[in-house]
């Protein structure tokens, strides 16, 4: 009975994993509009606290800080006071190849996140640990999710 359960496993991950490959297809073969990149403009996010309370007299907020000149920063009041925007970008050189331009868009991503959670919280969150009991078959993709949350929020 157990065989049973571990193909049906197997043939559901062979599903999901040639839905994902077609739809990656798709995706590349569709046309973009002229100057369009793949990376935004900008990472924003809004932080419940006020202008004065994202930058210090030591600067910007730790995670931002550790970056330094690896990527430019805008401050500015959310609309409705409703807090602050903070706006990242990295500087990227034009001879960089894809997949440090994608590196430097995560790192720059997850230095906004956690410097949201510093000014909002005072401490940078974590996941449980462990998030199960014991590694089953079952239980790969969550622990998979769960190591890879931090990068982009999409694989």
């Amino acid at each position: 009975m157990r065989w049973r359960t571990g193909a049906a496993v197997l043939a559901t991950a062979a599903g999901v994993a040639a839905t994902t490959v077609a739809a990656r297809r798709v995706m590349s073969r569709m046309p973009r509009l002229p100057g369009s990149t793949q990376e935004p403009d900008w990472l924003v996010a809004t932080i419940y606290r006020a202008p004065t309370d994202i930058t210090t007299d030591q600067g910007l907020p730790e995670p931002l800080a550790r970056l330094g000149d690896a990527i430019d920063v805008q401050i500015r009041p959310a609309p409705g006071d409703r807090g602050t925007e903070v706006s990242v970008r990295p500087r990227l050189v034009g001879s960089q190849s894809r997949s440090a331009r994608r590196d430097a868009w995560r790192t720059a991503r997850l230095a906004l996140r956690e410097a949201k959670q510093l000014a909002e919280t005072g401490e940078i969150l974590e996941p449980d640990e462990p998030p199960t009991t014991r590694a089953t078959l079952l239980n790969r993709p969550l622990e998979y999710a769960i190591r890879h949350a931090r990068e982009e929020g999409r694989p």
